[in-house]
């Protein structure tokens, strides 16, 4: 568990479930990955999520704000092959309720510290779709850096998709 100022960051319950599927049901959300998720798919999703701490000794915590849950935010290891993998990513998402009061920006760079720190990483890359400006400031607020020779077509969608196109960026221990 890791505790900032405003956030909790730990290990996910049976009662993250629900407000998960709401929040991957959420097309604004969502609008910026292949479509939404189903519960079954949601709780798929959770399941994975749990079962890379127990393989990795890492994961994507669940956030909570006073008591609630959130979204989520933390390292895993893509499962997609491109030039820059093997890697550790950093990622978020957050329920729409929770956007625009830093949440995101708080939990990475706990994340990031935990990473670099705790786990001894030498280089952290995150990734969206070329149009998610909210997913690349938050990059950049944590002290991330574009690559954009590192830009690339995510192998996982298809070649006429609007999201393929996908934009790198990298940080290494302050």
């Amino acid at each position: 568990m890791i505790e900032t100022e405003r956030l909790v960051l730990r290990r996910w319950q049976e009662k993250d479930r629900e407000p998960f599927a709401a929040l991957n049901a959420d097309p604004e959300v969502m609008e910026y990955f292949p479509a939404t998720l189903t519960r079954e798919r949601s709780d798929a999703l959770a399941d994975r999520v749990a079962a890379e701490f127990d393989d990795c000794g890492f994961g994507l915590w669940a956030v909570e704000l006073s008591g609630t849950f959130i979204g989520f935010t933390g390292l895993s290891v893509p499962r997609f092959t491109a030039h820059f993998t093997p890697c550790v990513e950093i990622g978020w998402r957050l329920a729409r309720s929770a956007w625009g009061h830093g949440y995101a920006t708080e939990a990475a760079r706990a994340a990031l510290r935990h990473g670099f720190g705790e786990l001894g990483l030498k280089e952290i890359v995150s990734f969206t779709a070329k149009q998610n400006m909210r997913s690349q400031r938050v990059m950049e607020r944590i002290g991330m850096t574009r690559d954009p020779e590192g830009d690339f077509d995510h192998p996982a969608l298809a070649e006429d998709s609007p999201l393929r196109r996908h934009v790198l960026y990298r940080v290494g221990p302050a």
